[in-house]
This record gives structure tokens, C-alpha cells and sequence, in this order.
């Protein structure tokens, strides 16, 4: 190799070392009920760009459909803050009612709808006005909830009754109450809407219902896949936006399960830190987040090259992820 060749080699080693540390197109903002923040981490990298100071006990979280506010649940301070993605500022504190824990925003970006855990009850609040409009009565501790992608039905589930609860977003009625497994968490609208996936976390299982009939159709239970494992737990669910492949975190089993919704098959997992109850998946969904409370951490796993990728250590207690794009 003679010396030019040898320079353009160096060069083009060095090149590649410097697009490995790049900064990725996303970042991923983790709540910490432990700490009283969201941190804020690089998706690519893992390295920690910052904190948002929160009120109390800082939970659940979504975007709004344009992906310009992040909406964080401060659960002990009975508040929902809005911050601004792009800035990193806090635009303003919405009235929750009492112990928000996890809720969710329509479709239009007009309404959230708040599971109220201590209050056994869903708060409707109108965004623009900052008003509970609705108060809608549920079982004991309610936690998950779900909005459909034509923003008509409210899914909510009350975690000590182990109950899930269909409500009219129009009128507010409740038309519907099914039992599913033992402490329901999350909610996930799957087929257009046109399925609905409740996970169960101490019974590990899923239970899937046809919205239009808000009838069972399958449960889905997760022990007898993972053999040997204990505490095999479902908690927070997330599906690429094509809805073949579903993300399920597994709590106190310490890891993450990806799932085909067409045939019901277990696809592969993942480790991850102990206690993994939210997850996330990157803008291009190459990369997938997840948050555990126990071991005050966040795993990244590269999903194109089958691999956990990074382990952060965020300290306190991480609850929730969402990602955004820069």
C-alpha cells in the first residue's frame, strides 16, 4: 500500500470512528417518579443531555399529535405539564384532578383523558380551556388508558378490580365493563382500531377485544412462553405504526417481548434493567427504549442488529419513555 493509499485508509477509519459518536436523530425523554424529572438522553449514544424539573412524582407521558408538546403526569402535585419538545421549556400546568397517573390525548390534540388513581375516576380535560370537562366513574385505581384513532372510544382500566371500562368520549357513558387478568396496565389500539389489547401485569397475559363488539376474542398469556422465568409480567405496550409488531415491557421479569399481532407468536426478547415498566420506540423504529424503576436505568436496544446496544444509568426511579425526533 503505498503512502497516499495508506492516508486515504486512515482517513476514511477516522471518518467512520467520528459517525459512530454522532448524535442520533432522536432523543428519548424518560420520566423518574424517584427523582422528580425527565431526563434526557441521546437515542443513539446514551449520553444524558439534561433534565426537566418536574413537580412531584413525574409518571405517565404522550405527545400531542403534532409532536411539539410533551405532556408529563406529575402524579403528587395532582398536575399535567406541557413542555416544549424543541425548547425544552415548560409552556404550562393543566388541572388533572387528582393522582394522574397514566392518561391520553384524542386524536385532534383537543382533549386528554386522565386516569385519576386515587379518585377512581377518568378526568376529560379540555387542552385549550384548561378545564375537567367530564368526570367519568371507574373501578378502583384505574391506570391504562386508550383513545381510539377516531378519538370515539375511551378505554380505561382500574388495576384493583381488575376491570376494563369502555366509555363514550362523546357523552362520557360507560357502555361497556369487562373482566380481564389481575392488575390491568396499559391500552393498545391495534388493526385501525379495530382491536383492543389490555396487558395484565401480575398475570403476565394480554387480553384482546374486538371494539366493535367490545367482546374477548383471544387472551393472550405470556408465562408459558418464557419457561423458568419468574415473575413473568405485562406492562406497558408499544406497536410500530404499520401495528406487525407490538413491544410488550415485562416488568419484574426484567426484560422486553416483541410480539405478532397476526399470528400470536412470541418473535424475540430482550434484557433489560429490573422492573422495565415503559417503553418507547425510536422515530424510525431501529431502536427501542426501555425504562426500569429498580435498577435506575435505561436500556437501548438496536432492533436491526438483534442486540442490547447500551445500558444508561439514569439513577432514581424511571417510569416512563417517549422518544421524539430532533
Amino acid at each position: 500500500m503505498n503512502c497516499q493509499s495508506r492516508w486515504l485508509a486512515a482517513l476514511l477509519l477516522l471518518l467512520a470512528s467520528c459517525s459512530r459518536q454522532q448524535p442520533s436523530t432522536d432523543i428519548v425523554f424518560v420520566s423518574d417518579e424517584g427523582a422528580n424529572v425527565v431526563h434526557i438522553v441521546d437515542g443513539a449514544t446514551g449520553r444524558i443531555e439534561g433534565t426537566l424539573a418536574t413537580g412531584r412524582r413525574p409518571r405517565g407521558m404522550q405527545l400531542s399529535p403534532d409532536g411539539r408538546t410533551l405532556y408529563v403526569a406529575a402524579s403528587d402535585s395532582n398536575r399535567i405539564e406541557a413542555w416544549d419538545v424543541r425548547n425544552r421549556r415548560l409552556l404550562r400546568v393543566l388541572d388533572s384532578g387528582a393522582d394522574p397517573e397514566r392518561f391520553a390525548v384524542s386524536p385532534d390534540g383537543r382533549m386528554l383523558y386522565i386516569a385519576n388513581e386515587d379518585h377512581a375516576a377518568i378526568s376529560f380535560v379540555d387542552i385549550a380551556a384548561n378545564r375537567i370537562v367530564r368526570e367519568v366513574r371507574t373501578g378502583p385505581e384505574p391506570e391504562g388508558m386508550g383513545v381510539s384513532p377516531d378519538g370515539r372510544l375511551v378505554v380505561a382500566t382500574a388495576e384493583a378490580s381488575s376491570t376494563t371500562h369502555f366509555i363514550d368520549a362523546a357523552t362520557g357513558a360507560v357502555i361497556g365493563i369487562a373482566m380481564v387478568g389481575t392488575r390491568p396496565r396499559s391500552v393498545l389500539f391495534l388493526d385501525q382500531g379495530r382491536r383492543i389489547w389490555v396487558s395484565s401485569e401480575q398475570r403476565g397475559t394480554i387480553t384482546i377485544f374486538d371494539a366493535a363488539t367490545r367482546r374477548i376474542v383471544h387472551v393472550l398469556d405470556l408465562v408459558p412462553l418464557f419457561p423458568g422465568v419468574e415473575q413473568v409480567q405485562s406492562v406497558e405496550m408499544r406497536a410500530t405504526r404499520d401495528g406487525r409488531r407490538v413491544f410488550v415491557a415485562m416488568g419484574r421479569a426484567d426484560r422486553v417481548a416483541e410480539l405478532d399481532p397476526a399470528t400470536l407468536q412470541l418473535v424475540r426478547s430482550f434484557p433489560t434493567g429490573h422492573r422495565t415498566w415503559g417503553i418507547a420506540l425510536s422515530p424510525d423504529e431501529r431502536r427501542l427504549y426501555a425504562a426500569s424503576g429498580l435498577s435506575g436505568s435505561l436500556t437501548i436496544v438496536d432492533l436491526e442488529a438483534n442486540r442490547v446496544a447500551a445500558t444508561v444509568q439514569l439513577g432514581g426511579k424511571p417510569w416512563g419513555a417517549v422518544a421524539v425526533a430532533r
